[in-house]
């Protein structure tokens, strides 16, 4: 599995992550750092760096731990939450949905949390720690769309069965996968 963590400062999440994809496979270059090759006039990216072939991969930092790393398992779980955000959103997207954009800048933020993560404070520097700070305003952002959402549901009497439609059961997927994120982020918070 490949996973890459893209720097705020470059994308910034400027293109969602199925944009990401069109963009590497056909057009020119979305990041000026990334290695290419040459296909007849067209540049091509590469989307793997072989430095991972050995068992390790590298943080932001540029810190080598095994993939098997709490780091590595974290970023795997919260771009797979990113994943089925998305999936969710073309579902909703489909059906008219009003709140695909919220689930947008939930993707976006996850981003910027992944990069947090890419990034021990163990072999930080200021700057790293600098570019992939953020703000609580997600946090609030979240809590205000739970709530507005929360006031137009009727009362909740029985538990509810993970259903209800394509985009229903794909949000239920992701909000199952989110709890495999918060439980793997959790003790990299705690441990600093």
């Amino acid at each position: 599995m490949a996973l890459f963590i893209i720097k705020p400062a470059h994308l910034r999440c400027a293109v969602r992550a199925g944009r990401l994809i069109s963009e590497l496979r056909g057009r020119n270059t979305l990041c000026s750092d990334r290695s290419y090759t040459t296909d007849g006039d067209k540049r091509v990216p590469k989307i793997y760096t072989k430095t991972g072939d050995k068992g390790f991969s590298s943080t932001f930092t540029g810190e080598r731990r095994p993939k098997e790393d709490h780091i590595f398992e974290a970023l795997g779980n919260t771009d797979e939450l990113s994943s089925a955000i998305g999936l969710a959103r073309e579902f909703c997207i489909d059906k008219g949905h009003t709140f695909t954009h919220q689930l947008d800048k939930i993707q976006c933020v996850l981003q910027d949390i992944g990069s947090n993560i890419a990034t021990p404070r163990s072999s930080a520097r200021e700057s790293h720690m600098k570019r992939t700070k953020f703000t609580a305003e997600p946090i609030v952002d979240l809590e205000t769309w739970i709530d507005k959402f929360t006031e137009e549901l009727p009362p909740l009497t029985s538990f509810i069965l993970p259903s209800g439609g394509k985009g229903s059961a794909a949000l239920h997927l992701a909000r199952t996968v989110c709890r495999r994120a918060e439980r793997s982020v959790a003790p990299i918070v705690r441990s600093d």
